[in-house]
């Protein structure tokens, strides 16, 4: 076991071209991209050298390199198939978080036979209001992947990004993925807005109330149905603690929180690593740093 425990993580947004325009994205909601961001992209030496880099940075921690390639919508990106194949070689399995768009049998096949371990979609609540968040039709779109990730074998994981717009539908929606399509995972995470759009986010009582709600199917589900439920969201811990299902067995051990800066790093299509997706938290550069220099730089060690 190394330093991190078993694993480090790499979320490698390996792409901004998308078919979507979510109204909550964060590089494309709100104008915040443009077309010009598909220019931001690696070439297939790049893409081999981080591969080789950040493997090299697993093996000096003595941990299990994993690898989750989004974007937009990483089948949209030109050497994908020589980018999977290069892993492959090398005998490391992946996750994919996309689209729904680009999937069919033939697709999934050459996915799973490459090592993907599992492909994450999103549903943010049932049709009409996903299709108003994200595209019309994608709904439809995603539950039809689902199935054909089913038949090829390749696990379906579905996240929520969770808003004061959708949070009445996610039990409905919950009740659907676990019971008709029965899938492998699901999980959510709330809203991370910019300061112009809080607006969306739910208070602190009406959250706990979802929580509550969402705890009540989980229960009922995890024992007659294969779905996993992870419990992402660090709010849980609290939340099982006040129901008197959680307890603290030690004094001032950090019992739950944020990898970021422990065993997670983001990289972009430009070649920025971040310290988390989801605020500006640039730490440097691929091109001119390594994976190692960049985890124990200075501007890492203050995210610590």
């Amino acid at each position: 076991m190394g330093l991190f425990g078993r694993s480090f993580g790499l979320q490698w947004h390996i792409t901004n071209q998308c078919d979507q325009r979510c109204n909550h994205c964060y590089i494309w909601g709100k104008g915040r991209k443009t077309k010009e961001s598909y220019k931001e992209e690696f070439d297939l030496v790049k893409c081999k050298n981080v591969i080789n880099d950040f493997l090299e940075f697993c093996k000096s921690f003595k941990v299990d390199p994993v690898i989750a390639i989004t974007g937009g919508d990483p089948l949209l990106f030109e050497w994908i198939w020589q980018v999977l194949e290069y892993l492959y070689q090398h005998n490391i399995s992946f996750i994919i978080l996309g689209n729904p768009f680009h999937l069919d049998n033939g697709v999934c096949k050459r996915l799973r036979d490459l090592g993907c371990r599992a492909y994450q979609m999103s549903l943010d609540g049932v049709k009409q209001t996903h299709d108003a968040i994200r595209k019309n039709g994608s709904f439809e779109s995603t539950l039809k992947a689902i199935k054909i990730l089913q038949e090829t074998g390749i696990k379906t994981m579905i996240m929520s990004t969770v808003s004061r717009f959708n949070y009445q539908d996610i039990p409905d929606l919950i009740k659907t993925l676990v019971v008709d399509y029965q899938i492998d995972v699901y999980d959510f995470a709330r809203y991370s807005p910019t300061p112009k759009d809080t607006i969306q986010m739910l208070n602190p009582s009406e959250y706990r109330q979802f929580l509550s709600n969402v705890w009540e199917l989980y229960v009922d589900f995890v024992k007659n149905y294969k779905t996993r439920f992870p419990l992402k969201d660090h709010l849980w811990r609290l939340f099982l603690y006040e129901k008197g299902l959680f307890q603290i067995q030690k004094t001032e051990v950090v019992i739950q929180g944020c990898n970021c800066g422990v065993r997670h790093l983001t990289l972009l299509p430009n070649g920025m690593i971040y310290a988390c997706r989801r605020f500006e938290s640039p730490i440097g550069n691929i091109f001119t740093q390594s994976f190692q220099q960049i985890f124990l730089s200075d501007k890492l060690d203050k995210y610590r």
